[in-house]
């Protein structure tokens, strides 16, 4: 398969979990189907600047970011560090992050939600 750019789904929505402004989500892969339902989400995420994905914790799933591109503050469970391009996150079932663009550029990461089997 292949799935252009311009197929690719897209959506651009309030930041969630309470977030401040607005993200724009660009889902590589469609959902559980698509990923022999080991997941929920594989996506290219675009926080823009002065926006934020609020706080949440992630129950019997995990979630990884990538960065791209751009500077972040990153909330890892409480404790706040500073994420750029070729930084990697991880967030295991039951713990909780949010993330929020600094400066004047978004940030550009790949989002990875997988489903915690092993319960």
């Amino acid at each position: 398969m292949v799935r252009t750019e311009e197929e690719l789904q897209k959506e651009q929505k309030p930041a969630p979990f309470e977030g401040k402004g607005e993200i724009l989500v660009r889902s590589l892969l469609n959902g559980p189907d698509e990923m022999y339902k080991t997941g929920r989400v594989f996506a290219h995420t675009t926080v823009y600047p002065g926006s934020g994905i609020g706080y949440h914790v992630h129950n019997k799933e995990s979630e990884t970011y990538y960065i791209l591109s751009g500077e972040g503050k990153f909330n890892d469970n409480g404790v706040i560090k500073t994420v750029k391009a070729g930084d990697v996150t991880f967030t295991g079932a039951g713990e909780g992050h949010g993330i929020e663009a600094l400066g004047d550029t978004p940030i550009e990461m790949i989002a990875l939600i997988l489903y915690d089997k092993r319960q």
